[in-house]
């Protein structure tokens, strides 16, 4: 509404006269009012109508906030009413009211801006004072979702009017649309001049599992996490923040699509192509702990270069179940150059060759047959661990731990912590083995048994299993024989299985015997085989003494001599 000057209406009559410079405004007119007069808080305004006004001081503002207002002052106020004893009811505050919708009315029609300041945080988005209470909706108040709404309060934007309603004293405003708008000048701009090699500087408008976004100024890209540093990255908010400021190189410009490839890393040259020469083989180096997995630990020689020290490299004595055991992530630790990969962008680096190997000297100390002793420190079913040194370890299998007796598993006599003696046998400084025998504290007692039990021996013992190929004998205590089924008679017999039991005793002849294999056969058809010829021999003998023998009784004695001597050699090569 325009602001009116008040009506002039001529009074007829001496009446009239009085009254000639009078002027009347009407209801509804916005006029310009001079303050007379201030008191209690409260403007006393003239409109030349010769009746007054009182506006209180608070509706008297600018850009919301008061202003300071003296006698002399003029203003454009709102006539309200006319009282019915001529005084009037003024506003300054709708005053102001019908100017600015009369503004919105104009920046709408002429896709203008309004400049307004956001003053508080609504339902839904941002209430903004235009002159007029206007509301910003969360998504027109930036290009991107804005986190800190608060930091927006009391700041002064210019705005696009979206919509408006004045009889429901209703604006909806937009300061998204004006970005857009400059943004898509930009983006034009930009599509012109951008070529790849380019370095720009950005803003990073969003993080994701696989690169950084960059608004460019007038179009975004994209930075994949391969092309942030020349080392592994584990995520890229490890390393950048929403909102960060940063400088990046063009890669690629696919100007049809407007997609822009950028890269951080290629901002400084590769350090691997003379990591080789930086990082000899050998050469002891500090680095920084920056991940830890279950098969080692990698750190940080510099920025993108990084070496992995593998479990198996950490320590010659503890035996590690897990690097997080003897490093953390963030600890600077000295390494050893083990071996450098430069293609493959490899470098194993090494812990436990800062320190002596204690295995290059446990030869010396621990030689072949030395008698060690020691605690249990574990028992599985193959064996028993037991400690030596520090970190070493000596194991004793389980067929080491006795000469004679069966164990299935060594916890049936030992247990963990018990002390034990042990024999040096075997030292493997290649694979770090230490091997350990118990069972040779003692001489082993198959090497007595081959002489004990020579070959053509007639022993007795106990049968201590019967099974279908045979029967074993328990000669003494540790040493069995065994019948094979083919030597228990002269008949054949298909099963012991019946004929004997456990515990029968029963006499063979020991037919061989072997210490290494640690078996001794036995027969007792080699006992009937030895009887009959004793009967022969007996026989010949009373022949003998009844009186000289034929040609034929002599012929006869000779074969009979031979096939018993080819008998006993045929026994001797089978034993």
């Amino acid at each position: 509404m325009e602001t009116t000057q008040p009506n002039t209406t001529p009074v007829e009559g001496s009446f009239a006269q009085l009254f000639e410079n009078v002027t009347v405004a009407n209801e509804g007119d916005v006029v310009v009012g001079t303050v007379v007069d201030i008191a209690n808080d409260a403007a006393v305004v003239d409109i030349g109508d010769k009746a007054e006004g009182v506006i209180p001081l608070a509706e008297f503002k600018e850009d919301g906030e008061p202003v300071e207002v003296k006698v002399g002052d003029q203003f454009e106020v709102f006539v309200e009413k006319r009282e019915a004893d001529g005084g009037l009811r003024l506003s300054r505050e709708k005053a102001i009211g019908i100017k600015v919708w009369e503004e919105i009315a104009r920046v709408q029609e002429e896709d203008g801006t309004i400049s307004g300041r956001i003053v508080s945080r609504v339902k839904g988005g941002m209430s903004v004072d235009i002159g007029v209470p206007a509301f910003l909706p969360y998504s027109q108040i930036d290009l991107r979702p804005v986190k800190d709404l608060d930091s927006l309060i009391g700041q002064t934007f210019d705005f696009k009017i979206l919509k408006y309603n004045r009889r429901r004293n209703n604006v909806v405003v937009s300061r998204r649309a004006i970005l857009e708008e400059v943004r898509a000048k930009l983006r034009e701009q930009m599509r012109e001049t951008l070529e790849e090699g380019q370095v720009l500087e950005g803003v990073i408008t969003n993080i994701t599992d696989y690169g950084i976004f960059i608004d460019l100024g007038g179009m975004d890209g994209l930075c994949h996490i391969t092309d942030l540093s020349w080392g592994r990255v584990s995520h890229p908010s490890k390393l950048y923040k929403v909102g960060e400021r940063i400088k990046v190189k063009v890669l690629r410009f696919d100007r049809e699509n407007d997609k822009v490839s950028l890269g951080v890393k290629q901002l400084k040259p590769d350090p691997w192509l003379s990591v080789a020469e930086r990082y000899p083989v050998g050469s002891r180096v500090t680095g920084k702990v920056v991940s830890i997995t279950d098969y080692g630990a990698f750190v940080e020689l510099e920025e993108g270069v990084e070496g992995l020290v593998h479990i198996s490299e950490m320590s010659w004595s503890k035996k590690l179940r897990h690097p997080s055991k003897l490093v953390s992530v963030g600890d600077e630790v000295e390494v050893v150059i083990l071996n450098v990969d430069t293609e493959a962008k490899r470098i194993s680096l090494g812990m436990k060759q800062l320190l002596p190997n204690p295995w290059d000297v446990v030869a010396e100390n621990y030689p072949v047959g030395s008698i060690i002793e020691g605690k249990i420190k574990n028992i599985t079913d193959f064996g028993l661990f037991i400690g030596i040194d520090e970190g070493i370890d000596g194991l004793v299998h389980v067929s080491d731990l006795s000469w004679t007796e069966r164990i299935k598993h060594p916890g049936e006599r030992y247990s963990k912590g018990q002390t034990v003696q042990a024999v040096v046998l075997k030292i493997d400084k290649e694979n770090e083995r230490f091997s350990l025998g118990i069972k040779q504290l003692e001489p082993d007692p198959w090497e007595a048994a081959v002489e004990k039990y020579a070959v053509g021996t007639k022993v007795t013992g106990k049968v201590t299993n019967v099974t279908d190929f045979g029967i074993f004998i328990e000669l003494e205590e540790g040493i069995e024989g065994l019948i094979h089924v083919s030597e228990i008679s002269k008949e054949k017999v298909s099963t012991p299985v019946g004929l004997y039991k456990v515990g029968d005793e029963v006499e063979a002849r020991v037919i061989n015997v072997s210490a290494k294999d640690r078996k001794i056969g036995l027969s007792i058809k080699a006992l009937s085989d030895e009887d009959e010829q004793g009967n022969y021999l007996d026989y010949q003998q009373q022949k003998a003494k009844e009186g000289p023998a034929t040609l034929g009784d002599l012929m006869q004695m000779e074969l009979q001599s031979k096939a018993a001597e080819s008998q006993g050699g045929a026994e001797g090569d089978e034993g």
